[in-house]
């Protein structure tokens, strides 16, 4: 599906080949990254970026990206857009820790969207609770991982009923 089809309020799903996307996937499941789509820019909390807005053709052309596209039938998507506006800016949340005032790709969409229910968050593999991915990264935080804290990730986002999906972004 051509970018053309998007409709402002549909939601973005992603995964790429980068370590960090791996290692989301592996503990969740499915996507690694969520933003929303208005008027030709995605808004998305990005670890590079923190909360953007960006134009959808410089983000579609950053990376090699597999992008599933979403909809809420149900969607006010003035509202919605004015309350993404609203954190722009914000600090990307590295460390996943809830209420910090700082977002990671999927705890700003459902701040904005409110439709998500939270749920223990997950940092293992097939084998382990905390992968070794998550624990070098967390060492260098200085910070214990989070396992089972209240917090969101795109998988679980995707699976919520009141979406649609959509297809497969073809750019």
């Amino acid at each position: 599906m051509k970018s053309n089809i998007l409709l402002n309020g549909d939601l973005l799903f992603m995964r790429d080949q980068s370590e960090f996307s791996k290692a989301i996937v592996e503990a969740t499941e499915t996507y690694s990254h969520v933003g929303i789509y208005f008027d030709g820019f995605i808004y998305h909390a990005s670890r590079k970026l923190g909360v953007a807005k960006q134009k959808l053709a410089e983000f579609l052309i950053e990376e090699n990206r597999d992008i599933f596209i979403y909809r809420y039938p149900l969607i006010a998507a003035e509202i919605i857009k004015e309350r993404a506006e609203r954190y722009l800016g914000c600090e990307y949340n590295h460390t996943f820790y809830p209420e910090n005032g700082k977002f990671y790709c999927s705890q700003y969409i459902a701040e904005i969207l409110p439709i998500f229910d939270t749920i223990p968050m997950k940092f293992g593999n097939r084998e382990n609770e905390v992968s070794d991915y998550w624990k070098q990264y967390y060492e260098k935080l200085g910070l214990p991982v989070p396992v089972g804290q209240a917090g969101t990730n795109p998988g679980q986002l995707a699976k919520c009923e009141k979406l649609k999906y959509i297809g497969k972004l073809d750019y």
